[in-house]
């Protein structure tokens, strides 16, 4: 059975522990104290007396911070200890503990406790695979201090830990003997510094009390300030405020600073994410626009900045191509992964327009349209000079690199996601049915900021020719008229790959699909092969290669139904959405904390509970932005000029929600909605 996982996180770090507090190496798990895709500490283990300790109880405070409550010993002791101990926790852009050891008896009491230490510096991709590394290991008594130092040429990585009581310090880590006074305490501060590329020389115990003030008033008040900023919200129906404000919080978390820039921008998510990821900083913005707007300036500006420039077949990187992913472990610095940065990714780019629209039709900020007009314009760019890679007019993708690299450059990554019914899969390049809803939009969205912010009509009517005749041309090639649905993807030769999947909710928010054929797509996606009763699935029942656990061949996904949602109240489904919507609401509100990145895709009246994944992340930013733009898609918000449009179609058992103080270019607007589904019928009226 899988041990209960405790972590801390902040930005560009995080720690993974047990329900103890201790940090031990698992070849499965990426357990330790991270920072920019390197494992600091592998080995933090407490004991008392020799004793390992035990958790009564544990506090977790806010996502940087939490406190665990331990006696040593087994559990019949429990009752009658003469002592316990309190572990505080905190993380910033170092790591910090506070030990206490608290003597309840009325006698004085000697003990000696001691933290093992140590490092391997692992590239956590790296993680569960057997790499020596050399680590030096330097101890200083009179410091109060332990340097572990790992150098491969230039590439640099040190380990700092300092106490603020004196200790016997060995290569292996810190003993305190101490005595404490009947009914009394002991503490030590220890704190822990990551320093890359060999920078180092300041002064720790300035660090410390720097640490301290910042975990004390600057985070808990940068937090305040988050979730005061956000929209506030009011709802009748049990645990959505609470869900709320967890994916807030969550998102706060996951905020983060790439090296050399200034602003947070989104990552992936918890523990195998937290880098720069094109695709899932991009989502995260979108589907955030109407309660953190401010993430999507930084994500853009950033990716901007990042964008391809060159034709490089080792990091697949393409002139306008936007990124997929920025790693920062060792193994990308030596080339040994092609992520330093890596380009591999065909949505990417076409998403990076529709936010950079979406953003101004929200914010009105025509300043960051006309910054980023010549990034947008090789975007749009791109689409056609490198994206059509057999000359059809479909955006496709076949990696650069055959060496390194991932196979499947869409959203639904994994080796084997891109198959038929029966297991079959395309050969390359392949085009899949979601990239060209994305290329659509994208074109739409960029014809718009030519027209009205670029000054260049002649290019937006290009664009707008080009959007109608793809439109025309997918709905004809990609729609397979005996099935009812469109084809997961074209091969080379404009073979239909006859799949029935999640990725035609896709199309429908990006507004390719036909009039004549939505509700087709919208049954397929509330039917029984899709809707698993917690969402919609992956990958369709009745299919060879379904499997409910796997996460692209079945399981459910909350960002993918969000999109799905949004999409089919984009054709007016509305009780179709609502439906999806709730299910993706009850999951969260089952299981209760972060919302996973998956779960397994199994019938909800056969587990009644969500099945989650061993490689589902939590938090994840794309998980928790799922809820936020669930409840703007219920909500029916949208900007229209300058104003805020609110129409609402919640779902049974909703009642009034009020979600109070939006942002936008029209300042603040206030959005309200009640539950009428007991006095009126759905509306399923196309457009």
């Amino acid at each position: 059975m899988r041990q209960e996982q405790v972590h801390v996180i902040a930005g560009n770090a995080f720690a993974l522990s047990d329900a103890q507090g201790d940090m031990e190496v698992d070849p499965k798990e990426p357990v330790g104290l991270f920072s920019f895709d390197t494992r600091f500490l592998s080995h933090w283990v407490l004991s008392v007396d020799g004793e390992r300790l035990n958790a009564l109880s544990r506090d977790d405070m806010t996502y940087f911070e939490t406190r665990f409550f331990l006696v040593p010993g087994a559990a019949s002791h429990y009752v009658d200890a003469d002592v316990s101990v309190i572990r505080h926790r905190s993380i910033h852009d170092c790591f910090h503990e506070q030990i206490i050891l608290l003597n309840h008896s009325a006698h004085p009491a000697e003990f000696t406790v001691r933290m093992e230490m140590g490092s391997d510096f692992v590239d956590i991709v790296d993680v569960g695979q057997r790499r020596q590394r050399v680590v030096r290991a330097t101890a200083d008594s009179a410091r109060h201090q332990l340097v572990l130092r790992y150098a491969r040429e230039r590439f640099v990585r040190e380990t700092t830990v300092s106490s603020t009581a004196p200790a016997e310090v060995d290569e292996k880590g810190m003993t305190f003997r101490i005595r404490i006074a009947p009914e009394g305490k002991w503490e030590t501060d220890l704190h822990v510094t990551m320093t890359i590329r060999g920078e180092g020389g300041r002064d720790l115990r300035s660090a410390l009390e720097s640490h301290q003030q910042i975990v004390r008033g600057g985070m808990r008040e940068d937090l305040a300030d988050w979730l005061d900023r956000a929209p506030q919200l009011a709802a009748e129906r049990d645990g959505l405020e609470a869900m709320y404000q967890g994916s807030l919080a969550d998102l706060a978390a996951l905020r983060y600073k790439p090296l050399s820039y200034s602003n947070r921008v989104p990552v992936g998510g918890l523990p195998w994410a937290m880098g720069l990821s094109g695709r899932d900083s991009i989502i995260t913005c979108l589907q955030t626009m109407a309660f953190t707007p401010e993430l999507a300036p930084a994500t853009l500006r950033m990716l901007a900045l990042l964008q391809g420039g060159q034709l490089d077949d080792e990091h697949d990187e393409e002139p306008g191509k936007i990124l997929a992913e920025l790693r920062y472990g060792e193994s990308a610095a030596f080339g040994e992964r092609p992520d330093a940065p890596y380009y591999g990714a065909a949505d990417t780019t076409p998403l990076f327009v529709v936010l950079l629209d979406e953003y101004e039709r929200w914010s009105g900020d025509v300043d960051l349209v006309r910054e980023l007009r010549h990034p947008a314009r090789m975007a749009l760019d791109w689409i056609d000079e490198y994206g059509d890679l057999t000359g059809d007019g479909y955006l496709r993708y076949q990696r650069r690199n055959e060496r390194h690299g991932v196979l499947n450059q869409c959203w639904k990554n994994s080796p084997n996601a891109i198959t038929d019914a029966h297991g079959r899969q395309p050969a390359f390049p392949r085009a899949t049915c979601e990239l060209q809803g994305y290329a659509y939009d994208a074109k739409r969205r960029g014809a718009r900021l030519a027209r009205e912010f670029w000054g260049d009509p002649g290019y937006a009517d290009r664009l707008e020719r080009e959007a109608a005749e793809l439109k025309d041309r997918f709905n004809r090639d990609f729609w397979l008229p005996d099935r009812e649905y469109y084809a997961l993807a074209l091969g080379p030769y404009g073979e239909p790959v006859d799949a029935l999947t999640s990725n035609i909710g896709h199309l429908l928010w990006s507004g390719i699909v036909a009039d004549d054929h939505a509700e087709a797509v919208a049954e397929h996606l509330v039917g029984p092969r899709l809707f698993s009763g917690w969402g919609v699935r992956t990958f369709a029942t009745g299919q060879r290669p379904y499997n409910p656990v796997g996460s692209h061949l079945g399981a459910v996904w909350p960002s993918d139904n969000a999109l799905i949602a949004a999409g089919l109240r984009r054709y007016h489904f509305d009780a179709q959405a609502g439906r999806i919507a709730a299910g993706i609401f009850d999951m969260a509100q089952t299981l209760g904390g972060a919302v996973p990145e998956l779960i397994a895709g199994y019938e909800r009246s056969l587990t009644k509970y969500p099945v989650q994944l061993p490689a589902a992340g939590r938090p994840q930013s794309w998980s928790s932005g799922a809820l936020l733009m669930l409840l703007g898609t219920l909500l029916g918000l949208r900007p229209t000029g300058d104003n805020l449009l609110v129409d609402p179609a919640l779902p049974k058992g909703f009642g009034r929600v009020e979600l109070l103080d939006v942002p936008g270019r029209w300042g603040r607007s206030d959005a309200y909605g009640r539950d009428h589904s007991t006095t009126r019928g759905p509306r399923n009226r196309l457009r």
